[in-house]
């Protein structure tokens, strides 16, 4: 995800000299080093030394231990900490920074087209200025929603940050079921793809609700009434609500 936010950075016209990436891995440093020009280092405070936005990107359960490390910088040099890491509260990154300029986000993997969803939190007092500059960070992942409460983070985790992985897997299901009826593999992508595009869209550009979008495309007594009502005897809607729930519940429990 990381590397996303640099690409959605850089297609903005950002100078990649002033993007600075850490990371304990060589290969990926050079990696990064090659393919967009960004500076790489091992050393996670030489990273954030000059940098006025850092953006954590590591994963969650050694995030106490990365953020303690960084403190010291942390205090001399006041960043905006702009943090990735699922489950990981406000208030354990500013106790473990010794900082209150913080804000929580969840991108999702469409960022990487430039096609995702980012929600954002902070504490009533981070200034106007400093909510620009996070929005900033995501402008070329896609679009930001600033959430008024932090509960609400591990939702947004559940329905955006995982969310890409349920349509991805009805789209496997769907190229399946197309497969096992004589339909040739490339046929079968290509028409779920473009299924799944085009619903898309039309959730995006109509002024309506879901439910009154379904009822539309679903005339009584036809094929589509026929399969959803399948769907509906199978437990659709709970068998989601409980996926929801449960990517809900990992989402909380990293921060314990």
């Amino acid at each position: 995800m990381a590397r996303c936010l640099v690409q959605g950075l850089l297609a903005e016209g950002r100078d990649p000299a002033r993007i600075v990436v850490a990371d304990p891995d060589a290969d990926t440093r050079r990696a990064l080093s090659a393919g967009l020009q960004v500076q790489a280092t091992a050393d996670n405070a030489e990273a954030a030394a000059a940098a006025p936005v850092w953006v954590l990107a590591v994963k969650p359960q050694v995030a106490r231990s990365v953020c303690e490390a960084l403190a010291g910088v942390a205090s001399s040099t006041r960043p905006l900490v702009v943090s990735i890491m699922a489950g990981i509260t406000h208030a354990q990154l500013r106790q473990w920074l010794g900082t209150d300029s913080v804000v929580r986000s969840m991108p999702n993997q469409p960022a990487a087209i430039g096609a995702g969803v980012t929600g954002l939190y902070a504490a009533p007092s981070l200034d106007a200025a400093q909510r620009a500059s996070a929005e900033s960070v995501f402008r070329g992942a896609g679009t930001t929603v600033w959430l008024h409460d932090e509960v609400q983070m591990d939702t947004v985790t559940a329905v955006a940050g995982s969310g890409p992985a349920y349509l991805y897997l009805l789209a496997e299901a769907m190229e399946q079921a197309a497969r096992a009826r004589d339909l040739p593999a490339e046929t079968a992508r290509r028409l779920v793809v473009q299924t799944l595009l085009g619903a898309a869209r039309m959730l995006q550009a109509a002024d309506e609700a879901p439910a009154r979008l379904r009822e539309r495309v679903t005339s009584p007594g036809g094929t589509t009434q026929a399969a959803v009502q399948v769907l509906d005897e199978g437990g659709w809607t709970a068998l989601v609500d409980r996926a929801v729930d449960a990517a809900r519940a990992r989402g909380q429990a990293l921060a314990g």
